[in-house]
């Protein structure tokens, strides 16, 4: 489940930018910009974002029940796909739109100043949002020295890497707004403010297919890193009684529940009670260093040689 620092990043978004999108509106209202007007756009699309990924957090906390006995943290991800494409739809689309009709009927270009005024409130409040949410992102990853990329590019938490990528396009969103505004001014050429707006559209439209994509691997069934495979390897062979363990078996229901399956051969001599208190015990210590794995399903070998070419492999299942 998404943690209490993912809402709070996505509900200081959703705070700011309702009311930024108002302000950007009534301003491309007053000055005719069409850059104004795109980031109006965004702001709002970010705000209707932000609202739907607090409902897939809302509905992937729902309990398991007979129709759905893994639960519904997958809803998070449903939700984050949804998101995806609404930044490419509505954000990036109707950027890009405005933009070539800017160019192609450019309107005389008014007084900028409450342009200027807009943008430096929603710079400030941008930056608020993003730290919130860089935050909430480096937050499960504490004591771990990788690069701000990776981490983003390896998240499994759509409520956390999708706000940090719309807070920041849209900083840069609001850079080239102001670059476009600014110059189109200095140049006496409206046709740069509504360059400006294609280019918001293309940056949101390159923030969707980044999100599609991750969200996506998510949704299929991706599974942990083979850096965490390996020490699973290495947990289990630790173990007393194990005597080996082929390569786990992951998969993310959500950011906080992932399945894992593993088939341990133990050794000869351990009864079917030795074994029983084993898997208890390879659980435990699983559980102990990746709380994440919520539901291990183990398969047990037979017991001995001459067992092993009589029995079936038995499949434990420990309750939740």
């Amino acid at each position: 489940m998404a943690g209490g620092s993912s809402k709070s990043a996505l509900y200081g978004g959703l705070a700011a930018n309702v009311g930024i999108a108002v302000s950007k509106f009534v301003a491309a209202y007053l000055t005719g910009s069409s850059a104004m007007l795109s980031e109006g756009i965004h702001s709002l699309v970010d705000s209707g974002n932000a609202v739907l990924l607090l409902y897939g957090i809302k509905q992937s906390q729902r309990p398991a029940d007979a129709q759905h006995p893994f639960g519904r943290s997958k809803e998070l991800y449903f939700w984050g796909l949804i998101v995806a494409v609404l930044i490419f739809a509505i954000g990036g689309g109707m950027s890009f739109y405005e933009g070539i009709k800017h160019i192609e009927h450019p309107e005389p270009l008014t007084d900028p100043l409450w342009n200027y005024v807009v943008l430096g409130i929603a710079v400030c409040f941008e930056t608020w949002a993003s730290w919130l949410a860089i935050r909430a992102l480096y937050q499960d990853k504490a004591g771990h020295q990788t690069s701000f990329w990776k981490i983003l590019s390896t998240s499994r938490d759509p409520a956390v890497y999708a706000s940090v990528l719309e807070n920041l396009a849209a900083l840069m969103g609001l850079v080239i707004a102001l670059a476009g505004v600014y110059f189109g001014h200095l140049l006496n050429n409206p046709i740069l403010d509504g360059a400006a707006s294609i280019a918001i559209g293309l940056l949101l439209m390159m923030v969707a297919i980044f999100l599609v994509a991750r969200t996506r691997a998510l949704l299929v069934g991706e599974g942990v890193s083979e850096v965490i495979l390996e020490d699973l390897q290495t947990i289990g062979r630790q173990q007393p009684g194990v005597q080996s363990l082929r390569p786990p078996l992951t998969m993310y229901l959500g950011p906080t529940d992932v399945v894992l399956a593993l088939d341990v051969e133990f050794e000869d001599q351990l009864s079917a009670q030795d074994v029983e208190v084993a898997i208890d015990r390879l659980q435990n210590a699983i559980r102990a260093k990746y709380p994440e794995f919520q539901r291990i399903f183990i398969e047990a070998k037979s017991l001995t040689k001459k067992q092993r070419t009589q029995s079936a492999p038995t499949t434990y299942l420990p309750p939740l």
